[in-house]
């Protein structure tokens, strides 16, 4: 019935129709839905079902699984620098969309070096592969349960993606990602890996008055809070660059950008703009060639 519909011409459909205002007009072409059914079906691992058929990166919110309808639309092909590190989180990556043993990521680093970009290209490249992402915030860790319920069973691949994370001593939710890391049994799938950035090494915050506490076993709940990172079955260090890498990122985004500066022109500017923001990195590079861009732009 569905095919029969597909092939109905427009002018048989509008000419019935009692409406003397503007239709659009279609084409239309025979199709096999029987076989692009099966086909869906035999690769639902790939296409997905549902929300997860048309989406590929979602969030939390009112404690369900929500669609993100327009993403970061960042790819690997946008980066400069950095092939070393990005290398190893595709490489765990691929290992889960395959099917194969990887580890949780903790992408550690400083501000503005391209760790939570990088989770969010690696999610656009392999969507097409059954790839999706699940972004969830500090403080709805305590739902990791009901998420990894929801999506354990399914043909996909996902990443619980946790940005900017760090704990206080106190904090509740440092239960629900540690037993989600160790491999509790009501909080494991070998369809999901979690990847979380963050500016710190130590994800707990610990304070000299902590260390002077009355506690009997003091010294082995700091062990906890402290190994926390250590959890992650890898870590990969985002570090700024230095000048001669700042300047290679700054000179390949002019270039795709279709900048035609002299070079020494442009790093000359490019490290004063460094000077004036928080120094170098992939982040700052991007800004000044989307300043130079808009520049470029504006005077033509």
């Amino acid at each position: 019935m569905l095919g029969q519909l597909a092939q109905l011409p427009c002018y048989e459909l509008l000419d019935r129709l009692d409406y003397d205002g503007f239709l659009p007009r279609y084409r239309t072409e025979e199709m096999d839905f029987s076989m692009i059914y099966a086909t869906r079906l035999r690769q639902l691992n790939k296409f997905g079902c549902g929300i997860y058929a048309r989406y590929n990166v979602f969030i939390v919110k009112d404690g369900k699984i929500t669609p993100v309808k327009r993403p970061d639309p960042i790819r690997l092909e946008d980066f400069s620098g950095y092939e070393r590190e990005r290398g190893e989180v595709i490489e765990n990556t691929l290992a889960l969309i395959k099917g194969l043993p990887a580890n949780n990521v903790l992408l550690y680093g400083d501000c503005g070096t391209g760790k939570s970009s990088t989770v969010k290209a690696i999610a656009n490249e392999y969507a097409k592969d059954g790839l999706r992402l699940i972004e969830i915030k500090k403080k709805q860790l305590h739902e990791l349960p009901d998420i990894v319920s929801e999506i354990g069973s399914s043909p996909l691949k996902f990443i619980i993606f946790i940005d900017d994370l760090s704990f206080t001593e106190d904090d509740d939710d440092f239960a629900a990602l540690k037993a989600m890391l160790e491999g509790s049994v009501a909080s494991s799938s070998d369809n999901i890996c979690i990847y979380a950035t963050s500016n710190r090494r130590h994800l707990v915050r610990e304070t000299f008055s902590a260390r002077r506490g009355d506690e009997v076993h003091a010294k082995d709940t700091m062990q906890e809070l402290l190994s926390l990172s250590d959890r992650f079955g890898l870590t990969v260090t985002f570090v700024k660059p230095d000048k001669k890498l700042y300047l290679q990122v700054v000179s390949e985004l002019a270039a795709r950008a279709g900048i035609t500066m002299p070079e020494e022109e442009l790093h000359q500017r490019a490290e004063q703009f460094a000077l004036s923001r928080a120094g170098r990195s992939p982040r700052v590079a991007k800004q000044f060639v989307d300043y130079l861009a808009s520049v470029e732009k504006d005077g033509e």
